[in-house]
């Protein structure tokens, strides 16, 4: 583990990466790769000489596990299910998709089985991902390093390319349903004839540059904004807590408790924005206005 406190923050803030090498690269270690090798970085400047293609081993492994999590405490919240009294589990749950499904019914507009299962899990994904960032951030670390893993992070949300990837797939969903409800030629209508409109066809015309400029920097900007809301948030609460491990103990005490009992606030709050953004960009992917 690192020994001063640049170290020790560049140490904590710096991914498992697993990515290509490229040949003649001289490692940490002294050695020099005779051809192209994957394998994992042993340090920040490795990981940056990885490029495009490496891969986050971390943010995607607790991704994937606390994905998971969720679906295997839905399942069997769903499989214990009863008319009688009902357990803590399945009160939970019920509060959950309760929740969940007065805040859709409440935002959008149109007909589709598949935004309240997609905002369900839009929430609860990424609220279980922003909780890790309660984990005292030398636990996990110093357990995998004892296991001989240099590298981890565990809030898979304070990784951009995590929640990129995220809005990116919302951004797919926001096309598929503009296309398939408005048809390509009101897409493209609403991208060109708006906001600025005139009955003179000339200048119609005249307007369709402008137009495509003003509405493809908002269309662009939806997922690029909710990935850097969600990920800006976890990040500066993740940096905080690592600040305060460099304190002395007693004042750690005295400032972590606090700031992980409002954290948690700025945890749920960032999921509910996330999810709610969500349903609002599909909501106006339904709207036919013609």
């Amino acid at each position: 583990m690192a020994g001063t406190a640049s170290e020790y923050i560049v140490h904590h803030l710096t991914n498992l990466t697993y990515g290509k090498l490229p040949a003649g690269y001289e490692r940490v270690d002294g050695t020099v790769l005779q051809e192209s090798t994957w394998t994992l970085a042993q340090n920040g400047e490795e990981a940056s000489s990885m490029g495009f293609w490496a891969l986050h081993v971390d943010s995607l492994g607790w991704a994937v596990f606390l994905g998971i999590v969720f679906l295997a405490l839905f399942r069997i919240a769903a499989k214990r299910a009863t008319t009688g009294v009902p357990g803590g589990l399945q009160n939970f749950v019920e509060i959950m998709v309760e929740f969940v499904d007065n805040s859709v019914k409440e935002t959008f507009h149109g007909r589709n089985k598949v935004i309240a299962p997609l905002a369900l899990t839009i929430f609860c994904w990424v609220f279980l991902m922003n909780l890790m960032d309660l984990v005292p951030v030398d636990f996990l670390p110093q357990l995998f390093h004892a296991a001989g893993v240099e590298y981890m992070k565990v809030v898979p949300t304070t990784d951009v390319n995590i929640t990129l990837g995220m809005s990116l797939s919302v951004f797919a969903l926001i096309i598929y349903y503009s296309l398939k409800v408005k048809g390509l030629g009101g897409f493209l209508g609403e991208l060109t004839l708006h906001p600025f409109s005139s009955d003179n066809i000339f200048l119609k015309i005249l307007l369709i540059p402008v137009n495509l400029l003003l509405e493809g920097v908002s269309l662009l900007a939806k997922p690029v904004s909710l990935a850097l809301r969600l990920f800006g948030n976890l990040y500066a609460g993740e940096l905080i807590f690592i600040l305060i491990a460099l304190l002395p103990l007693w004042a750690q005490w005295t400032l972590s408790v606090p700031w992980a009992i409002f954290h948690i606030l700025i945890i749920t709050l960032q999921a509910f924005i996330f999810m709610m953004l969500t349903i609002v960009y599909l909501s106006m992917a339904h709207e036919d206005n013609h």
